[in-house]
């Protein structure tokens, strides 16, 4: 178990003992509890109808239309403009060279 020292403002530390006091619990069950349910609403998954995921589908089909499709000097242009930053210090060598290599073979096929 990992203790963990909070400030809180007064008010908001009277409030939470009123509710665990209320619950019947400690202050500091009722602070675990409070903290993990918070934590687990959210990682809840929500299921969409079928209807709301046809809409989405719909919504993001006239989006790809209005956007139209760029020409490859745009793209190239784009892509020649782009910030090139270094690799992630925690990356190992044989992982960017894997990540260039997948790079370079996915260019090949685009041309």
């Amino acid at each position: 178990m990992v203790e963990l020292t909070l400030q809180l403002s007064e008010t908001l530390y009277h409030q939470l003992e009123v509710l665990a006091e209320s619950e019947g619990v400690t202050l500091n069950h009722y602070v675990i509890y409070t903290l993990t349910r918070q934590a687990s609403l959210a990682y809840t998954i929500q299921v969409s109808s079928p209807e709301v995921i046809a809409q989405q589908r719909a919504d993001y089909d006239t989006l790809l239309q209005r956007l139209g499709k760029g020409s490859e000097p745009s793209v190239d242009d784009i892509l020649a403009r782009r910030e090139v930053v270094p690799p992630e210090p925690d990356l190992r060598p044989e992982t960017i060279e894997k990540l260039k290599t997948l790079i370079a073979n996915q260019q090949a096929a685009i041309s």
